[in-house]
């Protein structure tokens, strides 16, 4: 699942008339970085939740054919129903299974392939970390590198915004509600129910004008 339904309030005025998602990142909207990635990867049922313009985001990307992918819609209402929401609104478009949630407004190089295999039977939840960037030095989770809330001693990381879930994770959240998921993950892992791993590549949380400049300054150059 991409996570696309946020309104982009910190990417204004670009996100006024063109969902985050779709804004140009050397070259190409910045959600086909994603979808070309997961097709190498071999995944094929995608789902893109939207709320925001999402008329835009379906007349672009369509049925996902053009990557080889299949791309189902998960509407939300206008305003959005955050994360955990979002995805509990998408639990009969994910079936039972345990299923990678990638936010739609990152950019990183984590490999794709590393989702199979990756959520152990006794875990509701995956995440990959990443070092702290600059406009969230304290991060999000303490991290030992076995273990998350590995105490007070442990490095605080930062949620990536890539994940694989359990469905049972967002079992009693009913559709069309607004909920967080940091709760969920705070409570998942006080029950050691979550594992962890920390991505040193790239990563890029495109949140603000000036970041998703840079990143299509970094990519031109690096093409």
């Amino acid at each position: 699942m991409i996570l696309a339904a946020g309104r982009g309030e910190r990417m204004r005025p670009l996100t006024d008339r063109t969902p985050k998602p779709l804004l140009p990142v050397a070259g190409k909207p910045l959600i086909v970085w994603h979808l070309e990635r997961l097709a190498r990867a071999g995944f094929r049922d995608i789902v893109i939740n939207h709320a925001h313009l999402g008329d835009e985001i379906e007349a672009l990307l369509g049925d996902g054919d053009a990557w080889n992918v299949t791309i189902h819609y998960s509407a939300e209402p206008a305003g959005a129903l955050e994360t955990a929401g979002g995805i509990a609104n998408a639990l009969p478009l994910l079936g039972h299974a345990p299923f990678l949630v990638v936010n739609g407004d990152i950019f990183c190089d984590w490999d794709f392939n590393r989702a199979r295999g990756a959520l152990a039977e006794d875990r509701l939840a995956h995440l990959v970390l990443v070092d702290n960037p600059p406009h969230h030095p304290h991060g999000d989770f303490a991290f030992d590198g076995a273990k998350l809330g590995a105490g007070r001693t442990a490095p605080r990381l930062t949620y990536g915004g890539i994940g694989i879930f359990r469905p049972e994770l967002f079992a009693d959240i009913p559709r069309g509600t607004i909920a967080p998921l940091a709760p969920l993950l705070h409570d998942a892992i006080a029950a050691g129910q979550v594992s962890g791993e920390h991505h040193r590549g790239r990563w890029v949380d495109v949140g603000t004008p000036e970041r998703l400049t840079a990143l299509d300054i970094d990519l031109r150059h690096a093409c």
